[in-house]
């Protein structure tokens, strides 16, 4: 294992996003909270299992900030990288699939946590939100946090323009984020859109970060943390693959 080498590239990435930080971290941190106060407002004075809505909207808007900047670490630094014709050198690097798979989902996972942690810091503000189960939110963190670093990484990979990675994000990672009870309860909704939601990886993930932090949530905890666990491993496999194969970076 190349560890001097695998922290040189996560030092790169980090330093990457580091030196635009108010666009990297600044800009998720306003836009969340932007949700909160509009949200909050409009549902002032209501529960939602048993937890002020304006509470319950916090570690969903965490976890949507999280999924979505994950994401767009690995995909932006990938997808830039080959525009720009320096992703090949890395091929080029004493470093294998699995030691550049680590780096990245590291820089993204570092990214995330830097995200959650201000936004969450931020929030005590106007709302206390307590963690009844620390670690299961650093578990669901850890987790949806590297699946969609990797779902990034096979975007960025896959990717041939900028344009490709902002239909992969509106058309899959922000629908799909969206309808996995950021802002609800999914018991809030008809029967049929209930059992769609069970379908949606997004939920587990967003459902089990809630439930560390109250103790209540729509789904069994640990059907959550299995649920992220085989998604990161499925979408890790697949990344790692294409690494090592070298698949549309040699070209």
């Amino acid at each position: 294992m190349n560890w001097r080498g695998c922290y040189t590239l996560f030092i790169k990435e980090v330093r990457r996003f580091y030196s635009v930080i108010l666009q990297t971290v600044g800009a998720p941190v306003v836009t969340a909270l932007l949700y909160m106060l509009v949200f909050g407002q409009v549902l002032s004075g209501q529960s939602i299992q048993g937890v002020s809505a304006t509470a319950f909207l916090v570690p969903g808007l965490m976890m949507m900030s999280i999924i979505q900047n994950s994401f767009a670490n690995t995909s932006s630094s990938i997808t830039q990288s080959k525009i720009m014709g320096n992703l090949v050198f890395l091929l080029m690097t004493p470093l294998s699939a699995f030691e550049i798979y680590l780096a990245y989902v590291a820089a993204s996972l570092t990214r995330a946590v830097l995200v959650a942690i201000v936004l969450y810091l931020v929030t005590q503000i106007f709302v206390t939100v307590p963690i009844r189960e620390p670690l299961l939110v650093l578990v669901m963190l850890i987790l949806s946090g590297g699946t969609l670093a990797v779902t990034g990484m096979i975007a960025g990979i896959v990717a041939n323009k900028f344009d490709h990675l902002a239909a992969f994000q509106n058309f899959f990672i922000m629908p799909m984020s969206f309808l996995a009870g950021v802002f609800y309860s999914i018991h809030a909704l008809p029967a049929f859109w209930q059992k769609a939601s069970y379908f949606n990886p997004f939920f587990y993930m967003i459902d089990g970060f809630r439930h560390g932090f109250f103790g209540v949530g729509d789904a069994n905890p640990w059907v959550s943390v299995i649920v992220a666990a085989c998604f990161f491993v499925i979408m890790s496999s697949i990344a790692i693959t294409m690494l090592a194969r070298g698949y549309k970076i040699r070209d």
